[in-house]
């Protein structure tokens, strides 16, 4: 009976799939809007039609974590790594809503690559956390907590050189300062890849 009127914490982790899913595609989605600059204003409302729903799928996981009493690992954990796989998606729609309120006229290769490494990133974070419901197999999530280590890193120097031939490029500084704030936020989101990934290893190692 005690069995029965337990929730399922499976829950949490159709929450977490959810959540990577909408990530992931908000992810290809400005890649593709970078890669193929046409019809900004409708592309990025797309997007942000997304990131509302991966704020939906947040919300309610959030509301259920306080009203269970059983959840699959440590309450604060889950509440950290939500709250991270979430901010990727946020920081994604901030980079592309920029494109469209600064009035990009055209785009840039780097924009393009910092998209793709952060598409690879997301997919990572996905594959990782599905493999949660694995907890068991803690060897396979901590070498895919490693590849969105190493992505991170090319990130930072993709960020780095990208930034570079930005200001080598002549365009006028209001240009410049528009596009690095869009180069900062794609790298940001690759940094919450990372944080995700910093907490998954700290509930493996727990458990393991």
């Amino acid at each position: 009976m005690l069995k029965r009127l337990m929730p399922k914490s499976d829950e949490f982790f159709d929450a977490f799939d959810a959540q990577c899913a909408v990530t992931v595609e908000g992810a290809k989605m400005l890649h593709a809007l970078l890669v193929d600059y046409r019809d900004v204003a409708v592309r990025v409302q797309a997007l942000r039609e997304v990131e509302h729903r991966g704020d939906d799928v947040t919300h309610a996981a959030f509301n259920r974590l306080h009203k269970e009493f059983i959840t699959p690992f440590d309450r604060a954990q889950i509440h950290t790594l939500l709250s991270r796989i979430d901010d990727v998606l946020d920081l994604t729609n901030a980079a592309a809503a920029r494109l469209h309120y600064y009035e990009i006229e055209t785009t840039q290769p780097d924009a393009a690559e910092l998209a793709r490494l952060l598409v690879l990133s997301t997919e990572k974070v996905q594959e990782v956390v599905a493999a949660l419901r694995l907890i068991k197999k803690p060897d396979q999530i901590l070498a895919g907590c490693k590849d969105i280590k190493r992505l991170e890193s090319q990130t930072d120097e993709a960020l780095r050189a990208g930034m570079g031939r930005l200001f080598k490029s002549g365009v006028d500084t209001l240009t410049i300062i528009k596009w690095k704030e869009i180069y900062d936020l794609i790298e940001t989101a690759t940094d919450k890849c990372n944080g995700v990934a910093n907490v998954i290893e700290g509930v493996v190692l727990e458990h393991s």
